[in-house]
């Protein structure tokens, strides 16, 4: 009998004892994560979370299933040993909103790579990671994840390629690997490998988010099929080429459709027609060729962007006048002739028609019956020879500049400036009494200052794109807070502001969410389920908005307790010693405050003196002469570029490394570290930074600052986001991580004018002037407009004699652009950087390199060319992304760059006579010179924060750069 007890007693004890251990695996891996990470909550604390009820975790029967802690401020690392721990964790969530936000960068605090021990986590659902400083592969093991529904990983610095293994996981809703580094081809299966053509039999796939890689190859068939339910496919901004495929036109539930920013070419296949629920339309920026498509099915389309392809010159398509939906067409470049229909201003939702750089002509007429939504029209650069308005003509802004309408008014008109548009959304005046708050409160629409929980909204292919309209707003605050009172979370009320669109033709929002009445601040469970419900895409916002991803901004304000970084569980003891104590902590206190005291001091004295750490006695001279530029300490450069971390290493050049950088003003900035072997003495770098910090023009990179100290020798640049010429010229993967732009005939002139007006800076106006002695493709940036920088002064000199005319000095410079006549003479004259400018004129011809397999570019050219012949017969060698479409003024412009290139010096124009020769050439071409560069079709409903309106004229000498004076002068 007893022994049977005793058998009883064991078959009972067992499974108590596994859960006791399995419990127990639990708590301790949860315990070695709070000793990893800083800032966890402050209920962290003794060995039990799920009977202490720590805060972000969820427990069931006493196994931890979910970790949920949005913008806790988190850092640290995830260990593939803890992570694995946790055999029942179905949600792993927002482990890494620990971030600073603004225009898409981040203080990450959690960082490094996933472990592949994730995979062993087989009952996670939702894997969602959105903001955070995670690099490296994604893990294959994911794959292995059969129970997953969510998993976003954007907004990340994951690299490599796509694992084949995503494609195992037949359980997905929501797939969004968007704003990474990314690279490869997009993987199908075959006999032995997954791979994502696997998802057209998950049931309820909703997204395919690609967007912002670096994605190479075709996109696979495969991917689409009629059975699937997919409502958005973001492939924008990758590298993909070969033609769109006619699969897509299967996906009957599509509603948005973004491959604009790539390399496909081919017609638009025509069964697109049967996506009859599609709402935003985006093939901008890319080489599609063949007729325009006719999208007469798509009844309810919003919004369309197909500018910037190589399609077929034809009039403008009556179908348009079709779309009732429709808000706002865009088709910059795309060969479009004829007239504009009356009828088509007639859409009852039109708000903006941008039509620049076609060939449309005659009477422009919008009739007295267009929408009275209609904003913006911008039809620069065609041929329109007469507008009339009609009585009481009240659209906001209609551009005309560059047609012949202008030409023969003398440009009088109204319609011929490129004003700026005010088409954003206000916050409603301020009513409130008191209308202030104290430092870091923030004023809610209900008059109540508190800390608000603050983030952006990214939506990404909104169908407007009138950003003035109120009700559209006022629609997704109500929303918001519809959202937040059905799922009981404690906000008193939300504030929208900041609209603006993005150069991902994002609609970007800032958002403030305000914790009830009776609180100035949120505790950390309000945060955790606000933050939960917005990116987990539980919230729906109204349609016209589409696709989002919210970023919270840390939030430091807690009510309770503030976080730390490891709770101890043992009780402090206050005895008779208290008095003591307070005596001595009174001392360490008076201390502490000595020292803060005396750290202020010095921190002033060098915010008064930017160069203190300037040290005289390492032969380098007196202080620099700076004008525009600071110094930055070793330990703030490494502060902004992340401990020169690899995520932020963009490239590595003949100075050295090149990191990104973000100031605390959140300024991009590009920091150039010397390597031992360039670096320069003290006398040369002090040169060196007091030229650059003279230079100051829109065409020439700024110079931010400098660092020497340490043994380093840094130069800080504005950072230049869309590369350089040669990558947009040649589509490979350059310093910025990225193939450039797709440049048409008319962003080429732009460029070649805007590259010509900063060596006549340089030359002409800088005192001395300034010889670069180095111009190149790679050397040319372009900024988020597309206006040209001359970059890297790493060789230029000095030309300190203007009477004298050239200097001597060793030949330096690159094969293929080097001046014959100063290789052979040794002597360096401004007529130098002339030649090598011809160079690169005749690389925007045709996108060679100056020497190709042993051709020297200038020599081809000038064997094929034939003057007798129409295009002077140089088909054979223009560049292929460019022929097929009206060169206007390509005969002049090769002219000109011949005579550049001429062997002798004296016999080159001066940059001065050739900026007035590109000018009247992009006059021929029906450009106006003096307007801005264009832009990628993304900016036009507003430019980001910092960079000119597209629309804004401005003189041909405009400082760019921050940290300058007021006014600066050439120097």
């Amino acid at each position: 009998m007893a022994s049977r007890f005793h058998v009883s007693l064991l078959v009972i004890s067992i499974p108590i004892l596994l859960v006791a251990a399995q419990k127990n695996h639990d708590f301790a891996a949860l315990n070695s994560l709070k000793d990893a990470w800083d800032n966890t909550p402050p209920n962290w604390i003794g060995s039990d979370p799920c009977g202490s009820s720590w805060e972000g975790v969820r427990c069931t029967n006493f196994r931890v299933t979910a970790i949920t802690l949005a913008s806790m401020g988190l850092t640290g690392m995830l260990s593939a040993g803890d992570i694995e721990s946790f055999s029942e964790l179905q949600t792993l969530k927002n482990l890494t909103i620990s971030f600073y936000l603004r225009d898409l960068s981040y203080n990450k605090g959690l960082t490094g790579p996933i472990p592949a021990s994730i995979g062993n986590l087989k009952k996670l659902t939702n894997l969602i990671l959105v903001g955070s400083g995670f690099s490296g592969p994604i893990p294959g093991t994911i794959g292995s994840l059969q129970q997953l529904v969510i998993l976003s990983l954007n907004s990340n610095s994951f690299s490599g390629p796509i694992p084949p293994q995503l494609g195992n996981l037949s359980n997905l809703y929501w797939l969004d690997l968007a704003d990474n580094k990314l690279s490869g081809a997009i993987p199908v299966s075959d006999a032995t490998t997954p791979g994502l053509d696997m998802l057209t039999n998950a049931k309820h796939l909703y997204v395919n988010h690609f967007g912002k890689n670096q994605l190479s190859g075709e996109i696979p068939s495969q991917l689409f099929s009629s059975k699937m339910t997919l409502k958005h496919v973001l492939f924008e901004n990758n590298s993909l080429s070969g033609n769109i495929p006619s699969t897509l036109g299967h996906v009957k539930t599509l509603e948005v459709l973004r491959l604009d920013r790539n390399s496909l070419i081919g017609p638009v296949p025509s069964n697109l027609n049967n996506l009859v629920n599609v709402n935003e339309l985006f093939l901008s920026n890319n080489q599609l060729t063949g007729p325009l498509p006719n999208l007469t099915g798509m009844s309810v389309l919003n919004y369309m962007d197909m500018s910037n392809n190589m399609f077929d010159e034809s009039d403008f398509p009556p179908w348009f006048s079709v779309l009732q939906s429709l808000t706002t067409l865009v088709m910059e470049n795309t060969g479009l002739q004829g007239q504009i229909p009356v009828s088509f201003f007639t859409l009852p939702q039109l708000q903006t028609l941008v039509l620049r750089n076609n060939q449309l002509n005659g009477t422009l007429d919008v009739g007295s019956s267009y929408s009275d939504q209609l904003k913006l029209i911008d039809l620069q650069n065609n041929f329109i020879v007469d507008f009339t308005p009609r009585p009481g003509f009240k659209i906001k802004q209609l551009i005309l500049a560059g047609n012949p309408f202008c030409q023969e008014t003398g440009g009088t008109s109204p319609y011929c400036g490129l004003q700026e548009t005010n088409s954003t959304y206000s916050i409603p005046e301020n009513k409130c009494i008191p209308a202030t708050c104290i430092a870091y409160q923030l004023l809610s629409p209900n008059c109540r200052c508190a800390y608000a929980y603050v983030g952006t909204l990214y939506f990404r292919a909104p169908s407007f794109s009138d950003l003035g309209n109120l009700t559209i707003y006022t629609s997704l605050a109500d929303s918001l807070m519809k959202f937040f009172n059905s799922h009981l979370l404690p906000v008193d009320s939300v504030s929208l502001s900041n609209s603006t669109r993005n150069t991902d033709n994002y609609v970007v929002l800032r958002l403030e969410v305000f914790p009830p009445a009776g609180q100035d601040a949120f505790n950390r469970t309000g945060i955790i389920g606000i933050g939960f419900v917005l990116s987990n895409q539980t919230f729906k916002p109204p349609h016209e908005f589409g696709p989002f991803f919210f970023n919270g901004d840390p939030y430091p304000y807690f009510e309770g307790p503030t976080g730390t970084h490891k709770s101890s569980s043992t009780a402090i003891i206050i005895g008779s010693i208290v008095g003591g104590s307070v005596l001595v902590l009174l001392a360490l206190l008076a201390g502490i405050y000595a020292f803060r005291q005396k750290r202020r001091a010095e921190t002033a004295d060098k915010q008064n003196n930017p160069f203190a750490s300037w040290d005289p006695n390492k032969n380098s001279g007196d202080v620099p002469q700076l004008r525009g530029a600071r110094s930055f300490s070793f330990e703030e450069l490494k502060k902004y570029t992340n401990n020169f971390s690899e995520t932020n290493d963009i490239g590595t050049g003949g100075y050295g490394k090149v990191y990104r950088g973000i100031l605390p003003n959140g300024q991009l900035v590009a920091v150039k570290r010397a390597q031992t072997g360039s670096m320069q003495g003290g006398h040369e770098f002090k040169t060196e930074i007091e030229l650059l910090s003279r230079v100051h023009h829109k065409n020439v990179v700024s110079l931010v600052g400098f660092c020497f100290e340490q043994g380093e020798q840094m130069l800080v640049y504005e950072y230049i986001p869309n590369g350089t010429l040669k990558e947009s010229l040649s589509g490979t993967l350059g310093l910025f991580g990225k193939s450039g732009i797709k440049l048409d005939w008319m962003r080429r002139l732009r460029i070649a004018l805007g590259m010509a007006r900063g060596l006549q800076y340089l030359h002409e106006l800088a005192n001395p002037p300034i010889i670069h002695r180095d111009i190149k493709s790679t050397n040319i940036l372009l900024d988020d407009h597309l206006n040209a920088k001359v970059a890297d002064f790493g060789l230029s000199k000095l030309l300190g004699d203007p009477g004298k005319g050239h200097v001597s000095t060793q030949v330096k410079g690159t094969m293929g652009y080097m001046d014959p006549e100063y290789y052979m003479t040794q002597q360096l004259t401004e007529k130098s950087d002339v030649y090598s400018y011809g160079v690169v004129m005749l690389e925007l011809v045709t996108a060679r390199q100056p020497i190709d397999k042993g051709k020297y570019i200038v020599r081809e050219v000038r064997q094929k060319m034939d003057r007798t012949k129409v295009g002077y017969n140089l088909q054979e060698i223009i560049d292929p992304a460019i022929l097929g479409i009206t060169l206007g003024g390509l005969e002049k412009f090769v002219d000109l760059a011949l005579r550049c290139v001429e062997e002798a010096g004296v016999e080159r124009p001066t940059m001065g006579e050739v900026v007035k020769e590109i000018e009247s050439i992009m006059q021929i071409a029906g450009l106006n010179p003096n307007a801005d560069s264009a832009s990628t079709s993304a900016s036009y409903e507003g430019a980001n924060k910092g960079y000119d309106h597209p629309y804004t004229d401005e003189s041909l000498f405009v400082y760019s750069g921050a940290f300058l004076p007021a006014k600066v002068e050439p120097q």
